[in-house]
């Protein structure tokens, strides 16, 4: 793919192509200029952007992740300039910058403790079985909306003490907050952005019902623990724990829905890695997981904003105000880091592998309950619906933001 062809602002020209067109245009930009500069797309009801500049080589991605002090989240995450209060609400931990971010994260951290975890191992695996024990008897099924999204769901639904009844609710609205203007999720004719407002005050309201019944308990879900949680003489606010909650179902069960999505094709296309995880299935689990998370990289880009003159990264020097996006996926297939970066190993070394975001305060807190699920997940298929694989392509969400997978076919 040629340099002047690509445009990582075009949503309908760029993000809709094939995704082998995708890699290739990302390998184009490794190779010829990592740190490209983009104008910014158009969008309704939001002032014109000043453009950004497109980090795609993994050292790059690397270093600002380690340096918040240079490249700060607090201007938002995602490309378009929005309101403070927009991208705290949507946003939680990742759009906050130290000392918040700290004392937000040391809060949120304190329902995450070890005993919460193990309860959460339990958890995984009843629910897995229950998925496969619904579905094993058709034979052929949508893989995304019968079984890759009701793990994550399911889980974070517990987790938060939501009620099963609500379970599609927060399902629904999770698609439209990550929709990015998807016309399977917004009718023709809507306002993404009141569709987006709407979903984000829809989960908080229910956030919020929970919240006030878990008040002063001593239940052992993660509500609970938030609403009780002190540290330091402090305890998270109403609102934080909304924002919290529309973050997890975001980043907790979309992200992990989209790998567990995309491991089928990747395990369906590449048979002899199947057969080297399916024949053991505990040495090979832990790789395999690493490889789906690095092929899939969920999470597309996130946004910094750099904070002070003169900060370089390699040959390029920035001002304050200047926006950098962080293309993990890119970051993921980066050549000096990886070989035979788009093949399929789950032998691989990926101790480097960023699909969990770059290192420094914004790793993702949960990565290690993402992992456990999609091991669970794949253990449970593969031993009891061994020869299942997808029928089709995937069919992906519209966006530039989360690598998703709307419908997957497959059959067993």
């Amino acid at each position: 793919m040629q340099l002047a062809d690509i445009d990582l602002s075009d949503m309908e020209g760029f993000w809709t192509r094939p995704m082998v067109d995708r890699h290739a245009a990302f390998a184009t930009l490794r190779r010829e200029d990592p740190i490209r500069f983009f104008p910014e797309a158009d969008v309704e009801f939001l002032p014109p952007g000043p453009g950004y500049h497109a980090l795609t080589k993994h050292a790059d991605i690397v270093e600002a992740s380690r340096h918040p002090e240079l490249f700060r989240s607090g201007g938002g995450v995602n490309i378009p300039d929005l309101p403070v209060e927009f991208n705290e609400f949507f946003g939680s931990m990742i759009s906050l910058d130290d000392p918040r971010h700290a004392r937000l994260r040391k809060l949120v951290a304190a329902g995450f403790t070890p005993r919460m975890l193990a309860k959460n191992v339990d958890d995984v695996q009843v629910a897995a079985t229950e998925i496969v024990d619904r579905v094993i008897e058709m034979g052929e099924c949508d893989f995304v909306t019968e079984v890759a999204a009701w793990l994550p769901l399911k889980i974070i639904c517990d987790m938060m003490a939501i009620p099963k009844s609500q379970y599609e609710y927060v399902f629904n609205q999770t698609n439209i907050i990550l929709s990015q203007g998807d016309p399977e999720f917004i009718p023709e004719g809507a306002n993404p952005l009141e569709a987006f407002l709407e979903a984000g005050a829809g989960l908080a309201m229910l956030m919020n019902e929970v919240a006030q019944s878990r008040r002063g308990g001593d239940g052992h879900d993660l509500t609970t623990a938030l609403v009780n949680a002190e540290v330091d003489g402090e305890k998270l606010s109403a609102e934080e724990i909304q924002s919290f909650f529309v973050l997890l179902c975001a980043a907790g069960n979309e992200t992990t829905r989209n790998s567990i999505s995309w491991g089928l094709t990747y395990l369906t296309d590449n048979p002899e890695q199947r057969a080297l995880l399916a024949n053991d299935y505990e040495t090979h689990a832990p790789g395999a997981v690493e490889e789906i998370v690095r092929l899939a990289s969920p999470v597309i880009h996130f946004q910094r904003t750099v904070t002070q003159d003169g900060v370089r990264l390699g040959e390029q020097e920035f001002s304050a105000g200047d926006k950098v996006v962080l293309f993990y996926g890119s970051g993921n297939r980066d050549e000096d880091v990886f070989d035979n970066v788009d093949s399929f190993d789950v032998q691989r070394d990926n101790s480097n592998q960023i699909g969990f975001g770059g290192p420094g305060p914004h790793f993702c807190l949960g990565a290690h309950l993402a992992r456990r699920q999609i091991m669970v997940m794949y253990r449970e298929l593969l031993s009891r619906l061994p020869d299942i694989h997808a029928t089709g392509e995937p069919d992906r969400l519209r966006s530039n933001f989360i690598n998703g997978v709307k419908h997957l076919p497959c059959s067993w």
